[in-house]
């Protein structure tokens, strides 16, 4: 939702234009002229009479113009008062009440007379009047004793003030007293009651009467009033009589309405026009009666009606003659109505139609002055000429009175004069002055030259020429210097000189020139004209939905005319943003932080430059989790449901979309909260079902699209009556836990679900298929039973039945249970071993007889170990392995068996209580497989031409090995592989000799075994041959050699000594140039130190000599 507005600069342009009309005929003040009042005070001044007294009078002249006042029609000599002093330049009376003045005394009717040597101006006759504020005459109240449902007026009867005061009723603690349409203030200020109620009773119902104009209120005599409600009166008869007689006051009873104000059917009101209507109906009756407003043959004013005082008052602002007629009110309620009708009439004071206006003439022009008013009655026009009645007024042979018109022909310049005219009806009266001032004077600009004007493209230019002149001068517009004249429909020429440009364009700028001419001469003026771009807003606000305590921001990005100065004002609600550091202004930008409710409203971002103004709008929704319900009510209470309602707390802008409702058993468990149901968002009543023998509470949680509201406070609680339970224990079941014994469980009944106190459960059983009885007990309320003494393994008919002190729960349904079980009695017989191949063997058995069970068959379990491997005839620990197949199932296989082996194995039939005996073991012997990788492949003793390989049999034969297979290639310097070459070696060799290899050769090899079923998996290694004979040799390890050693140390040693020489050299004589040090003769025993010795040379070629074989 977004709201833009604009404001442009036209409707200011053109209210300051209407203005120029009105002075365009001011003339000059250094001109001669006739006073005009400027400044009077009010006809009707009320005063406060603790302060001075102010009675204003200014006028303009030429001369300036003297100042008279009568009082009561009769002259006011100010010199006689030392009271009264006039300000100076001025008629304005200061009457000096705070010096010892009484006000009381200068009541009366004032006018005020400005005068000068062309003519005198009168002011209005102002009428002088104290404000007055008295007190309550004293009263004595008696107290009103009022029954429950009648009427009741509290009269206030305020004390005549001036002007009348404002009227409220509060109490002792100077709270208002509460109003509805059952209680209510009329016009009056009388406080009616349509009916009284029991808590109308109270003894400090007071009236205020508040006087603006003295700043002061008035209070009335506390009124007491005592409501009888008609319990408390049948009390109180009762007391009073013997117990034969008979007593009773009347209930309250229901009354039709009447009217307390106006009385009758009928009335009437005068009102004037432009006033406010005010009607008004006040009804009593029980129940309270509506009121209802028409008017007889119309209808209403649209958009000047309004209704008050819960629609007891009916108001008409700014009335007229049109609203005359008959307005009805009617009060109803359900046993009637009464209606009144009231026939107003609106009259109307003095209005002006044409009010005279100033006349500027020179010598020898014509000229009219009129004076046209309406009003109702039709008020009578007079004239008078200075303040004189125009009867008996000098006479002037230019001037012809004409009814409200006065002509004037071939003016002189005594003929000027102020006229007043005098419009009047027994309402009031209407006094204008207008003056007639005869001038000979050249045109005259008064606009300054060279002004600027600055306006929007696309806007209207008003470019001012006020002038004067008389005769009246004739105005012509140029554009530029030298520019033709302005004509033709692009421009508007008012009769005050100003030129209209209606729509101004950027080739409208420039200077334009006004020339004002006359008979009596001929003036100019330039102004400038500048066209402005408008400012714009390009990025406005958008609306937005934000979530409670989350951050929004409203984007406000312009653009304007470069050489016009922006301002930025963000408003909410049409008022300034509040004072609050949450709320931070940007450049382009208003953000709120931690949003609260308060935030939501409408946000304006309002654009100003001194020419123009724009505004953008948008609305910020705050949501939040709706507020819980409250006032939970219960109605409609029976044994087994009820009636919920509820009343929805604020929605935060997110429409309620449901309605949880969750109740709590205070008798079974206090404190805990179950849901009950879930309603729609537009439900607020929900009819319950409920158990018997639960302490009902219940409460509401309203759900939005923001999430869950907090629970609402509980409903009060509701016991319903207890009574049999209306369901069984559910899950019954019956299990042996032992060979002899049944135990019968179930899940016992919630609290809740007992329907009543004394819960208990009737256990019920007999074997199936068996003509017995059934056997019962009733037992408390736990969740099993144990039946002892039971075959084994038998099947059983169960069921277990609710009761409480009230009775049975419906008959149970049965359930079929087992006693216990036990060990199954025989093993499998004619067990079979199928050896599918070396690792895999299938297993077949014979079912067990299911009477030998003993209990629910569960399956089979096979028991199978290895005894041990026939290639190696060695026992080893024994590990048995199981396999379990449920069900009835009679063969399974067996995975994972090591080939070339010897098994056994039995099987067992399992049920619940365990395994049965096993069939007696099964001897079977997996084939021969291939066998595992050798265990190691090593290679040694390398040679020119051969190489040693031993290896170690395979960790898992898996049958009886035939033979190896050595499979090797060379390998080059680019790892590409040589010709590949294959050897069978015998089973029983554990290694071999290599021969006829090349030299220096790296050789890869592929070494495995195999049995009669094939090859298995093979090894991989790699050497390389040596290079020459002396290499081998010298590949003994020459690091334990001693005379290496010895050669080592003495060369370490010689290091050392060459060290410590060269560091003591270096630190005893002193600083010498390098150059010198080269040159020197160098001593013999650390010689060898320079770099073109050849020791260290040597040293490391002997060293890498020696590691290598001679």
């Amino acid at each position: 939702m977004m709201k833009k507005m604009s404001i442009s600069t036209s409707k200011t342009s053109l209210v300051l234009f209407l203005c120029q009309i009105i002075s365009a005929l001011d003339v000059p003040l250094d001109l001669s002229q006739p006073p005009t009042i400027t400044q009077q005070s009010p006809k009707d001044y009320i005063v406060d009479p603790r302060e001075n007294i102010v009675i204003q009078c200014e006028a303009k002249g030429k001369p300036p113009p003297s100042f008279s006042w009568t009082r009561n029609g009769t002259h006011f000599d100010i010199d006689k008062d030392a009271q009264v002093t006039m300000k100076p330049n001025s008629g304005t009376l200061v009457v000096n009440i705070m010096n010892g003045g009484k006000a009381e005394a200068y009541e009366g009717v004032y006018q005020c007379t400005a005068r000068n040597e062309r003519g005198a101006a009168i002011s209005n006759n102002i009428v002088i009047r104290p404000s007055r504020s008295p007190l309550w005459t004293k009263e004595k109240l008696e107290p009103n004793h009022v029954r429950e449902g009648d009427s009741l007026v509290l009269h206030c009867r305020p004390p005549v003030g001036l002007p009348p005061p404002i009227i409220f009723w509060m109490d002792n603690a100077f709270q208002r007293l509460p109003q509805s349409e059952r209680v209510s203030q009329g016009l009056n200020g009388d406080l009616y009651f349509a009916n009284v109620q029991p808590e109308d009773t109270r003894e400090d119902y007071i009236c205020y009467a508040r006087f603006n104009h003295t700043q002061t209120i008035q209070q009335k005599q506390p009124i007491s009033v005592k409501v009888f409600s008609m319990d408390s009166l049948n009390d109180t008869i009762a007391a009073n009589l013997s117990d034969t007689d008979i007593y009773g006051a009347k209930p309250v009873t229901e009354r039709p309405p009447v009217l307390l104000t106006p009385t009758g059917s009928t009335s009437t009101k005068v009102e004037l026009r432009g006033n406010v209507l005010l009607l008004e109906c006040i009804a009593a009756g029980l129940p309270t009666p509506v009121i209802r407003w028409i008017k007889e043959g119309g209808e209403l004013p649209a958009n000047r009606t309004f209704f008050e005082n819960f629609k007891k008052t009916l108001k008409i602002i700014d009335v007229s003659e049109a609203d005359s007629g008959n307005y009805k009110c009617i009060a109803r309620n359900t046993l009637g109505s009464v209606h009144h009708v009231i026939s107003v009439t609106v009259k109307a004071a003095p209005y002006w139609i044409t009010a005279p206006r100033n006349l500027v003439l020179s010598p020898g022009e014509d000229g009219t002055l009129i004076c046209r008013a309406n009003g109702n009655p039709k008020p009578s026009i007079s004239w008078l000429a200075n303040g004189v009645p125009i009867a008996i007024a000098p006479e002037d042979p230019s001037r012809k009175v004409d009814g409200d018109t006065i002509i004037f022909s071939h003016v002189q310049e005594r003929s000027s004069a102020v006229y007043q005219c005098n419009a009047s009806n027994e309402y009031g009266y209407l006094l204008a002055n207008a003056f007639v001032n005869v001038l000979a004077e050249p045109p005259r600009i008064l606009t300054p030259a060279n002004k600027l004007y600055q306006v929007i493209a696309d806007s209207p230019a008003l470019l001012d020429c006020a002038y004067f002149g008389s005769p009246k001068p004739e105005i012509e517009w140029f554009k530029g210097v030298k520019g033709s004249i302005l004509r033709g429909n692009e421009y508007v020429f008012h009769d005050n000189g100003t030129l209209e440009i209606p729509v101004a364009q950027k080739d409208s700028a420039g200077t334009y020139t006004c020339v004002a001419r006359n008979e009596l001469g001929k003036i100019q003026n330039e102004v400038q004209l500048e066209i402005k771009d408008p400012t714009m807003i390009i990025k406005q606000p958008e609306y937005k939905v934000i979530q409670r305590y989350g951050q929004v921001s409203f984007e406000c990005i312009i653009k304007h005319d470069s050489t016009l100065l922006p301002t930025v004002v963000w408003l909410k609600d049409n008022d300034e943003l509040p004072d609050d550091e949450r709320f931070l202004v940007g450049k382009d930008n208003l953000t709120i932080m931690n949003v609260t409710d308060k935030d939501d409203g409408t946000y304006t971002c309002i654009v100003n430059t001194t020419l123009d103004s724009v505004s953008a709008s948008a609305v910020l929704t705050v949501v939040a989790r709706p507020n819980p319900p409250f006032d939970l009510e219960l109605t409609g209470q029976l044994e087994r449901s009820i009636e919920l309602s509820w009343i929805p707390g604020d929605e935060n802008n997110s429409p309620i979309t449901s309605f949880v409702i969750e109740y709590e058993d205070a008798l079974h468990e206090p404190g805990v909260w179950h849901y009950q149901t879930e309603v729609p968002g537009t439900q607020t009543t929900a009819q319950l079902k409920l158990s018997p023998y639960v302490n009902y509470s219940f409460r509401v949680i309203a759900v939005n699209k923001i999430g869950r509201s907090q629970p609402s406070e509980p409903s009060e609680q509701y016991l319903t009556k207890s009574a049999s339970p209306d369901e069984n224990p559910a899950n019954v079941q019956g299990i042996g836990s032992e060979p002899d014994n049944l135990v019968i469980t179930w899940e016992p009944l919630k609290g809740f679900q007992s329907n009543g106190p004394g819960l208990q459960y009737k256990v019920s059983w007999r074997q199936k298929d068996v003509d017995d009885e059934w056997t019962s007990v009733i037992v408390a309320n736990v969740s099993k039973y144990i039946v002892s003494g039971t075959p084994t393994f038998v099947p059983y008919e169960v069921k277990v039945q609710a009761l409480n002190d009230l009775g049975y729960a419906p008959e149970p349904s049965e359930v079929i249970g087992h006693s216990g079980e036990d060990l199954p009695m025989v093993a499998p017989g004619n067990v079979q071993v199928h050896v599918i191949n070396s690792t895999l063997a299938k297993v077949h058995w014979d079912p067990v007889p299911l009477k030998t069970v003993r209990g629910h068959l569960q399956g089979y379990k096979v028991y199978y170990w290895k005894v041990q491997s026939l290639s190696r005839r060695s026992r080893r620990h024994v590990e048995k392995k199981i396999l379990t197949f449920k069900g009835n199932k009679t063969f399974g296989m067996l995975p994972g068996l090591e080939p070339y082996s010897s098994y056994k194995l039995n099987v067992r039939v399992v049920n619940g209580k365990g395994e049965g005996p096993a069939s007696p073991d099964k001897v079977f012997k997996t084939p021969e497989g291939v066998p595992s990788s050798p265990s190691f492949l090593k290679i040694t003793n390398p040679t020119l031409d051969s190489l040693t390989l031993e290896w170690g049999s395979p960790t898992h034969p898996n049958g009886v090995l035939t033979s190896y297979t050595l499979k090797f290639q060379p390998i080059n310097n680019t790892h590409e592989l040589g010709p590949l070459v294959e050897i069978r070696i015998p089973a029983n060799e554990s290694s071999l000799i290599l021969k006829n290899l090349n030299y220096s050769t790296r050789y890869k090899f592929y070494f495995n075994a195999q049995t009669s079923v094939g090859s298995g998996s093979q090894i991989t290694e790699e050497a390389v041959t040596i290079m020459d004979e002396a290499m081998a040799s010298r590949q003994v390890d020459i690091a334990t050699q001693g005379w290496f050693i010895g050669l080592m140390c003495a060369v370490a040693l010689l290091i050392l000594i060459l060290l410590i020489v060269c560091f003591i050299r270096r630190n005893k004589g002193g600083k010498y140039p390098v150059k010198e040090k080269e040159d020197a003769h160098a001593d013999p025993e650390i010689q060898p130190m320079k770099e073109d010795d050849g020791t260290f040379g040597e040293y490391r070629l002997f060293s890498f000599v020696s590691s290598a074989p001679f």
